[in-house]
């Protein structure tokens, strides 16, 4: 080549990888991978402490639950006790011993210090009160304290019997204003009463130090008498007799409360509103010495009583922050940002070095995304086999997440649910508001269902509705909000919820049922005082006149008159003493069926030709041991009554039958037989059937009745042995049905002349 030719090639061009492009793209590079590692290090420490917090919000609720539903188990101890007392604290204090032993409280039952009964002790029995207990083994016993009141209550049983208990013995609650407030409230409100804050009388003493005590309540129910009304405040202060109680040691109460997780929670129990150490229950040993990061309150209200739960997070459950995946994360990145600053350089500056290093890259992040998969799979284990279906949703409102339970709750699995629309899992009426409301949600993330469980109805995939508890959490995505919710299945607790609402509502039908049973009785009974007395005048009047017809005085008309009321008033004499089941009554082996042929005529008569009657005899139909007389007249009287609420026109069916009773709050159990007698009339209404049997009570016009058919039909009902039922339906008729007892020819029955004891 010429010299000319080789000085005009540029000389200061510079080579390859030379000069501080490469360093300066190197750094660039640098600081756009360390802010993305920031970005990620800052997304995973929020989604630990966001896991967190998730877990304090589950073990408080979860606290309070617990807390709340092991003092209604305590409740219903005391409830069992009540029922073991029968309306009577007078029993053997060893019986009480064996009962405590038998159900196993002290082993089944942590906290519960004791259970005993309070029992009132009137001011001028005190003495008397005293003596007894001392004759029956305790010659120290005293009621505690001894100033004068208007009233005394004395802990007469306690078990278990010894140690620290034997200090209540004989001690009068009601003497303290705590304990006095809540036993007057379970007095006057019949229900469990928990009291304030007090030392029991069980703590330790001066002496044994103030570490030996602890902060306590007492939970009270009252007993009333047996078989005395309860229904008014009135009623429940005169039927009083004492109250079983449990006393409660608050640290013994909370130990082993929570389980394995036990120690995640710092907890504080405050009795009502939080007010320092005057209204401090329980503290947590370590609570005072940590500041903690998250803090949540609850109140439940055991026994009417408010208590205040402030809960705050451990060291320990504080401890279990996730910090590896954040530092996990900011290692890598930065590790990362620097073997790519390094590769660009070297990639700027020596391209085979930088394709080794590219190797050695790549080998980095295989590692890398192989411990993203491995923390992914981590949390894939845990909600598979969390115990609540768990489903996630994206803003578009699309399932993203779908765990083991949902498609056990639901019907789906999780490839056949996983971008389907949330609503699908609501009822059909009630997706387009949620539809509308989740579009909110999502722009806004803002829902009033988050923070706290909600109960609402979901959807199977074959449209069956379950009662289910929601609990949701907002989760941010992108430039809107998702969300995620835990969903549990609450159809049992409903189910129970129910059954409890139809035994209170059986139970106040049979309460009514005993009182309108008083009300009948205590009617009965005066009716039949004075239709004996009314009768007696009455032959006293009939002999009289019979021996002045006999002298043929010339007054034999107005004799006859006065004979004739006679008869009518004996007659209404007889229909008394039937309702006050006192009527002689001759007892023979009866065949109802063939009674009911031979009145044949003589019903259809008292009907009238324009009511058609329906006998329906089944065979094999048991005979009884009844009046015949009495049961025709009852019979005729029930057809007449059928007849005058028709109007004289529709149908009247005769049925009869054997029935077995087994559990009836008025009949004996055994075999009967029932005389039924249903018309097609108006019907009665429900304050007219209450008040069907009272005698003279009628709702047909002056003079065309007296009133007494029914509640001769009552008495003689009753006093044969059986008993006379009602129904009835405005509009749609009336069914009399007549239970009377199967006669047995190997057992002699015999039914006196006087009003049979209710059963």
């Amino acid at each position: 080549m010429p010299q000319s030719q080789r000085s005009a090639q540029p000389s200061h061009i510079p080579l390859p990888g030379s000069g501080p492009m490469p360093l300066l793209l190197a750094m660039l590079v640098l600081l756009v991978t360390l802010l993305v590692t920031f970005s990620a290090w800052s997304s995973a420490k929020r989604s630990a402490e966001s896991q967190l917090l998730e877990t304090f919000d589950y073990r408080t609720r979860d606290m309070a639950y617990s807390i709340s539903r092991r003092m209604a188990v305590y409740e219903q101890v005391l409830r069992g006790a009540r029922g073991y007392l029968r309306g009577s604290v007078e029993l053997d204090r060893r019986d009480w011993a064996e009962y405590y032993r038998v159900l196993r409280l002290d082993q089944s039952f942590p906290g519960m210090q004791a259970l005993g009964v309070a029992t009132i002790v009137p001011r001028q029995q005190l003495a008397a009160h005293e003596a007894a207990m001392r004759r029956q083994g305790h010659p120290d016993y005293a009621v505690r304290p001894e100033d004068p009141r208007e009233l005394y209550t004395s802990i007469t049983h306690i078990e278990p019997f010894g140690g620290r208990n034997l200090r209540a013995f004989g001690f009068d609650m009601f003497s303290e204003p705590v304990r006095r407030a809540a036993m007057e409230r379970a007095r006057d409100g019949g229900q469990a009463a928990l009291s304030g804050k007090v030392v029991l009388v069980q703590e330790g003493v001066a002496h044994e130090g103030p570490a030996s005590q602890q902060a306590g309540a007492l939970m009270y129910l009252p007993v009333y008498r047996g078989g005395e009304l309860a229904g008014t405040v009135d009623q429940r202060r005169k039927a009083i007799v004492g109250w079983v109680y449990a006393p409660f040691r608050m640290n013994d109460l909370m130990r082993g409360l929570g389980g394995a997780h036990s120690t995640d929670l710092d907890i504080e129990i405050h009795d009502g509103d939080p007010a320092g150490a005057a209204s401090l229950l329980f503290r947590s040993p370590n609570a005072a010495n940590h500041n903690p990061r998250l803090r949540a309150s609850a109140q439940i209200v055991p026994g009417g009583r408010t208590w205040t739960i402030i809960m705050r997070s451990s060291t320990a459950l504080e401890n279990s922050l996730d910090t590896t995946r954040p530092r996990l994360v900011a290692v890598t990145g930065i590790g990362l940002s620097v073997l790519i600053s390094l590769v660009v350089w070297l990639l700027a500056s020596e391209r085979r070095r930088a394709l080794q290093l590219a190797h050695g890259m790549t080998l980095e992040l295989r590692r890398s995304h192989d411990r993203v998969a491995s923390e992914q799979k981590r949390i894939q284990v845990i909600l598979e086999n969390a115990p609540d279906a768990f489903v996630a949703v994206d803003a578009r409102g699309c399932i993203t997440d779908w765990n083991a339970q949902a498609s056990r709750l639901f019907g789906w699995s999780a490839g056949q649910a996983i971008g389907r629309e949330i609503q699908e899992l609501l009822p059909a009426e009630s997706r387009a508001a949620f539809r509308a409301g989740y579009a909110s949600f999502a722009r806004s993330g803002q829902c009033a269902m988050t923070g706290a469980p909600t109960e609402l109805q979901v959807a199977e995939r074959n449209g069956r509705r379950i009662p289910a508890e929601v609990t949701v959490a907002v989760m941010p995505m992108g430039e809107g909000f998702g969300a995620t919710a835990f969903v549990r299945d609450i159809t049992q607790r409903k189910e129970a919820e129910a059954r409890e609402q139809q035994r209170q509502h059986g139970l106040d039908e049979a309460r009514n049922a005993l009182a309108r049973a008083h009300k009948l009785e205590a009617v009965g009974k005066l009716t039949g005082g004075v239709a004996h007395d009314f009768n007696n005048i009455l032959h006293i009047i009939s002999a009289n006149v019979q021996l002045m017809l006999r002298a043929d005085s010339g007054q034999r008309k107005r004799l006859l008159s006065i004979l004739d009321a006679v008869e009518r008033g004996a007659k209404l004499a007889n229909q008394l003493l039937a309702f006050a089941r006192r009527q002689p009554l001759h007892p023979l082996e009866v065949h109802v069926d063939g009674l009911l042929e031979r009145m044949d005529s003589l019903v259809q008569r008292a009907a009238g030709d324009q009511i058609a009657l329906d006998k329906r005899i089944p065979p094999g139909l048991w005979p009884v041991l009844v009046d015949p007389n009495q049961l025709e007249n009852v019979l005729l009287n029930l057809v007449i009554n059928a007849r005058d609420a028709m109007e004289g026109q529709g149908r009247i069916v005769l049925e009869l039958g054997n029935v077995q009773v087994q559990d009836d709050p008025v009949l004996a159990p055994g075999d009967y037989v029932t005389v039924a007698v249903a018309d097609t009339g108006q019907g009665m209404p429900q304050d007219v059937m209450e008040r069907a049997f009272e005698p003279f009570f009628t709702t047909k016009p002056e003079g065309k009745g007296t009133g007494l058919g029914l509640s001769m039909a009552h008495g003689f009902a009753r006093q044969s042995g059986g008993d006379i039922r009602l129904a009835s339906t405005p509009g749609k008729g009336t069914t009399v049905t007549i239970f009377l007892p199967r006669y047995m020819a190997a057992t002699h029955v015999s039914i006196g002349n006087e009003a049979a004891t209710p059963h």
